[in-house]
């Protein structure tokens, strides 16, 4: 049984809209964590500055041992309901790849909305010189994991293709053709 349009946007837009509540969660959990130094810049972990494969994959930001491990711990809580469930579908990995995408760029957007010591008046290449890249008013991973992320939700929303039946013949439904 395929679900309706309706249905289908409804289940997006609540997926959506809980990301959104778990990421405003978690930058608040950040704030009290990092205060007012952004990326871990004063916690006591590794961090390894300059290399080719953060400029490539890490939007040249530094890597640290904190986010080592809290980058997988959100992408892997996103996929808990599905170990729960027993289930697994391209369509709900689809949608766990678009929450993740939302959750980072909204938990990082609101960590800067919700830090006393940033706000939006802060909000510049200026003053997060760990965002490396920005088109206009943002970091470019807001822009890219944005849109990646309304496309993955829409994908994921698509219905099921169905599938095709071949219509048995005369002859196939009711044994031999009549007249013979």
């Amino acid at each position: 049984m395929s679900h309706s349009p309706r249905r289908r946007v409804a289940a997006v837009l609540a997926t959506a809209g809980f990301t959104l509540l778990l990421a405003f969660f978690f930058a608040h959990v950040e704030v009290e964590i990092e205060g007012p130094h952004g990326w871990a810049t004063s916690l006591p972990t590794w961090r390894i500055e300059n290399h080719w494969l953060l400029d490539l994959l890490w939007g040249g930001r530094p890597m640290t041992g904190y986010h080592a491990w809290v980058f997988p711990f959100i992408a892997l809580f996103f996929h808990f309901p599905m170990i729960f469930r027993g289930f697994w579908s391209w369509r709900a990995q689809v949608r766990i790849v678009a929450c993740v995408m939302l959750f980072w760029v909204a938990e990082d957007g609101l960590w800067f909305i919700l830090n006393p010591a940033f706000g939006l008046a802060r909000f510049d290449p200026a003053n997060v010189p760990w965002h490396r890249h920005w088109w206009g008013p943002a970091p470019t991973d807001y822009w890219v994991f944005g849109f990646l992320c309304i496309l993955l939700f829409a994908l994921s929303a698509m219905p099921k293709p169905r599938k095709r039946t071949v219509a048995p013949t005369q002859a196939g439904a009711h044994g031999k053709a009549s007249g013979s």
